[in-house]
């Protein structure tokens, strides 16, 4: 079955960018000229899928507004004859079908997809975060995931090559390869650090999950803090079929960190053609 949804999760808190996010979703602080969410939206877009699924909170309003049609602002921008500006806030709303939840249940990042199982129903679909994105010239991350979905017809989950030091910061995978870049997978190790860690391929952030999942969830006892954990109900269904994870050709960029997120911003304006020549001449004028 084509995948055409993405569920993207957006109603945590954004606590480290405090105060930044205390009146504003983390996912529209800018990267560069783009709030972060647009930029995630836009690669799962260019991947194919169609409908996107954001499951949000209190004071989130700011992401529906920004996927919104606005006819006062188009309205306006017209009138006053910045028809380009008025085109790029038109392309904004019509990237997709957009479909809004709000989260109920425990916290966890297993709730926001259970949360998404009526408007998904019995198809395979896409989970992305809001606050991370990849940065694929050749194909979009999303792209790579669906590829390998269609080959092998079984979940598939983002992974990336990580050093022994971030054996502390993220899930890491035990698996078998099957064909380049693609692993299947034996066992998820949550943040075994150096001396455990079965390999130095992390588990970051990304699914493409097949409907059973949304059962597979609903069984599942919380975990740690008392939370639902995506990557729990993931070991479990890894017991009844294969999961398979695909190493990401491509750029990671994590602006759920404040350093990912000064990293981003610093990256992607140097290959932006407008700022590049600027910028990088800015940068070497700084003294350290």
């Amino acid at each position: 079955m084509k995948v055409r949804k993405a569920v993207i999760p957006v109603a945590g808190y954004g606590t480290r960018f405090l105060p930044a996010t205390k009146a504003q979703p983390k996912e529209m602080l800018p990267i560069v000229d783009k709030p972060i969410i647009q930029y995630v939206v836009e690669e799962a877009v260019a991947a194919g899928i169609t409908d996107i699924i954001l499951v949000t909170g209190s004071g989130k309003r700011a992401v529906e507004d920004h996927f919104s049609y606005n006819f006062e602002i188009q309205h306006y921008l017209k009138s006053v004859g910045k028809n380009v500006e008025r085109a790029e806030i038109k392309k904004i709303a019509d990237m997709a079908n957009f479909i809004y939840i709000r989260q109920k249940g425990p916290y966890g990042n297993g709730t926001p997809v259970l949360c998404a199982k009526d408007v998904v129903g019995d198809e395979p679909f896409v989970v992305i975060w809001g606050d991370e994105f990849w940065d694929c010239p050749k194909k979009p991350r999303v792209k790579q995931l669906i590829e390998t979905y269609e080959k092998y017809g079984d979940p598939v989950i983002v992974a990336k090559d990580i050093t022994k030091e971030e054996t502390k910061k993220y899930g890491v995978i035990d698996g078998v390869a099957v064909s380049k870049d693609v692993y299947d997978v034996k066992k998820l190790v949550e943040k075994p650090g150096p001396q455990n860690a079965p390999s130095l391929l992390g588990s970051v952030g990304g699914y493409l999950l097949t409907p059973d999942i949304f059962e597979t969830l609903e069984k599942t006892k919380l975990g740690k803090g008392g939370e639902l954990w995506l990557p729990d109900a993931i070991a479990k269904l890894m017991k009844k079929r294969h999961v398979y994870a695909r190493r990401i050709e491509g750029t990671y960029y994590d602006t759920g960190s404040v350093f990912g997120y000064l990293r981003a911003n610093v990256e992607l304006a140097l290959k932006r053609p407008d700022l590049k020549k600027d910028f990088k001449k800015y940068l070497k004028t700084l003294k350290f």
